[in-house]
């Protein structure tokens, strides 16, 4: 029989509801993920076959449990199939983290998202079929590498080529509504919320007044955007 050892609790299955999220591979992607998804109210599985890192994580999320995911016997034990949300955040080891995910994929898990740490690891879990393919280190050097080269406080790539960037009103504009700005018009981005200094973000509409030191999010195609965050725009 497959062994597993669980923290927490004595039935994993309760844990298989809408709210769930199975985490597999307690990294430190996986941890930072799987405590988020706790912190708003999310009931979380998580599965890592390093018991010390399970024990470390002990009363911190919903279940935890030392297993070897790839076992399809224990994930069955697990009621993994159960979940219609899975995170497999296994870096490391590339051929635990394909095996883990093909034994998903023969689950017919709804909703899968696969942590890959390379190009070519990437692109066999494309090839699996995994509908979402994750790229944590390189997205996180492509952001920070738009913020370095723009003056953005903060920058989102929603798609392919279109990005939400938090910055700062450009002086030029300050004291302008901003259906008086021709900001779209000349830039070819919108401002999509303001948040006036000591207030709260809100909805930016035409008649909203820019002022000095005022954040804004601006959506648009990505250079553009990143083009407007600029202190010359």
């Amino acid at each position: 029989m497959a062994k597993h050892r669980l923290f927490r609790s004595t039935d994993p299955g309760s844990v298989a509801s809408a709210n769930a999220v199975a985490v597999i591979g307690l990294g430190r992607f996986g941890q930072s993920l799987a405590l988020e998804l706790m912190d708003n109210g999310t009931e979380v599985l998580g599965i890592d076959s390093r018991e010390h890192v399970v024990q470390s994580l002990n009363g911190k999320l919903t279940h935890v449990v030392a297993a070897d995911a790839t076992d399809e016997q224990v994930l069955r034990q697990l009621s993994i199939p159960e979940f219609d949300r899975v995170v497999v955040a296994i870096g490391n080891d590339i051929q635990s983290s394909i095996l883990v995910t093909s034994l998903l994929l023969r689950f017919s898990i709804a909703h899968i998202w696969a942590k890959a740490v390379s190009d070519p690891h990437g692109l066999i879990l494309e090839q699996l079929g995994v509908p979402h393919v994750v790229y944590p280190e390189k997205d996180m050097g492509r952001r920070l590498a738009h913020i370095v080269r723009g003056s953005m406080q903060d920058f989102i790539e929603i798609d392919t080529d279109f990005a939400m960037v938090k910055t700062e009103v450009n002086p030029h504009y300050a004291g302008m509504r901003l259906g008086d700005s021709n900001i779209r018009r000349k830039h070819g981005v919108t401002v999509s919320a303001i948040k006036h200094q000591g207030g709260a973000w809100q909805a930016a509409a035409a008649d909203t007044v820019l002022q000095a030191g005022d954040i804004i999010l601006v959506t648009g195609p990505t250079r553009q955007a990143e083009r407007f965050s600029r202190p010359s725009a």
